[in-house]
């Protein structure tokens, strides 16, 4: 005789097992949601574009990534950072203005600001997580505004990032969002839409659809692993009702049959994945395997995306995720941006060159960005930074109208009503929401879907398009 087991039942059965034989931890958790819901989209596109989202994880000091050139300003800015501060003859140039300043980058990125003149990369500044617009240092200290959950915190910043909702703790990230509305665009739903070369993360995580993890070895498939103890949060993962369909029946050992089930679907997965990736170019005139790991991340990615739409994997749209961890810079701030900042200026250009080598056709189709935990004080503790705010990132790509600082550039003078604390801590001017609505637009969210689930806090700002992407 068999009965219905619910989810809960389920979970409170197979944790009291003991884990010790194999699993794919790496695949493992997407491989029931691509399967068994794709049906549950609510929209599909039948052109192919990506999105790349990089993780400077730690809190990138970003007014030495961009920072002002011109006369006044840079001295303004010396000022203000003092010990921190980067001489001004050695700063690159950049074209145009952005609030009438002149603007450049850290001696240490000449690759991304190429990018920048031929009109391939931008920058966002001043912006950062808002629950709500708030205009200045009076309308912060008076408590009449919403602030972010857990400010200055890094879990909860790192999160509220990949999240996109700053007034509330959610397991759930924009990325896994738009995933589950758009996965009905890959033919192929073994693979996840979503791939990340930095493992689990809340970015890709949606309802319905998980991350697919791969290394940057080899064909990328990370294969079966051995299991540790830390890792047996695995069954708090398998917890939408997808689980009853997979559950139907109740088995001898159900949380062995289930196991073996999706090990079968796993191995397969990687089977189609390593034959996919087997076809692809490694790029050996472009990156070097002496190169940093975020290069070498880059440029699986690369070799993904090259492989996206053969026969073995079938995707239209994918979102790729990868971290580059080291960026709380409390001490030796200018020595560590040196190798730091230098590594992501060049792992950006490397990746579009090997675009450009696979199909030139395919730099357009695909859209790049970091994001960080939070910027950092203007000021010195000595030798370094500490936590701060509202910060400047990079968008690039073929669809991003670059050559342009979008947002506005602030005043670095301690006095700036943006300034909340006498160390410098800048109130952002643009939210992060809006940033993420420009890229969900460009990637095929509809209107609709983009402020009921995508980015429900999105609609407290200004909803006009911000003009980065075409």
């Amino acid at each position: 005789m068999s009965s219905k087991l619910n989810r809960r039942q389920f979970i409170g059965q197979a944790s009291c097992a003991a884990i010790g034989s194999v699993t794919t931890l790496n695949t493992l958790y997407n491989l029931w949601a691509t399967n068994n819901l794709a049906g549950a989209s609510s929209s599909s596109a039948n052109d192919y574009k990506a999105i790349v989202c990089v993780l400077l994880a730690g809190g990138n000091d970003s007014y030495n990534m961009l920072l002002p050139k011109g006369d006044t300003e840079h001295a303004e800015y010396l000022h203000t950072r003092s010990n921190l501060g980067i001489a001004k003859d050695q700063i690159i140039g950049l074209s145009g203005t952005n609030n009438d300043r002149t603007l450049g980058v850290h001696p240490s990125m000449p690759e991304v600001a190429a990018l920048y003149e031929s009109e391939d990369l931008a920058f966002i500044s001043n912006v950062g997580t808002l629950v709500e617009p708030i205009a200045n240092n009076v309308e912060y200290r008076s408590g009449a505004k919403k602030r972010p959950l857990g400010l200055f915190s890094h879990s909860d910043q790192i999160e509220q990032w990949q999240t996109s909702m700053p007034d509330v703790r959610n397991a759930f990230g924009w990325g896994g969002r738009m995933a589950d509305l758009l996965n009905a665009s890959n033919s192929n739903s073994g693979i996840s839409m979503n791939i990340s070369l930095s493992g689990r993360n809340v970015f890709q995580s949606g309802q319905n659809v998980l991350e697919y993890s791969i290394s940057n070895r080899g064909n990328g498939a990370s294969g079966i692993e051995q299991i540790g103890t830390s890792e047996a949060g695995i069954l708090n993962r398998l917890r939408n009702s997808t689980m009853d369909s997979l559950m139907a029946d109740i088995y001898g050992n159900v949380f062995k049959e289930t196991f073996a089930n999706l090990t079968s679907q796993t191995i397969a997965s990687q089977k189609i994945f390593e034959a996919a990736m087997a076809q692809t170019g490694t790029f050996p005139s472009i990156f070097s395997d002496d190169d940093h790991y975020l290069s070498q991340n880059l440029r699986m990615m690369a070799r993904v995306i090259s492989a996206a739409q053969t026969p073995e994997l079938q995707q239209n749209r994918q979102i790729f995720f990868t971290t580059f961890g080291g960026w709380d810079h409390h001490d030796e701030v200018l020595n560590n941006q040196v190798f730091m900042l230098g590594a992501v200026s060049k792992a950006i250009h490397q990746f579009f060159q090997a675009l450009d080598e696979t199909d030139s056709s395919l730099r357009s189709k695909v859209t790049l960005f970091t994001i960080s935990d939070f910027a950092r004080t203007l000021t010195s503790n000595g030798n370094g930074s500490d936590h701060a705010w509202g910060g400047n990132m990079i968008v690039a790509g073929g669809a991003v109208k670059g050559k342009k600082v979008y947002g506005h550039y602030p005043s670095l003078d301690l006095a700036n009503d943006l300034i909340v604390s006498p160390r410098g801590n800048l109130i952002p001017t643009t939210a992060s929401d809006q940033v993420f609505a420009e890229i969900a637009r460009w990637y095929g969210v509809s209107e609709s879907d983009l402020t009921s689930y995508v980015l429900p806090n999105f609609t407290r700002f200004d909803t006009n398009p911000m003009g980065f992407l075409l």
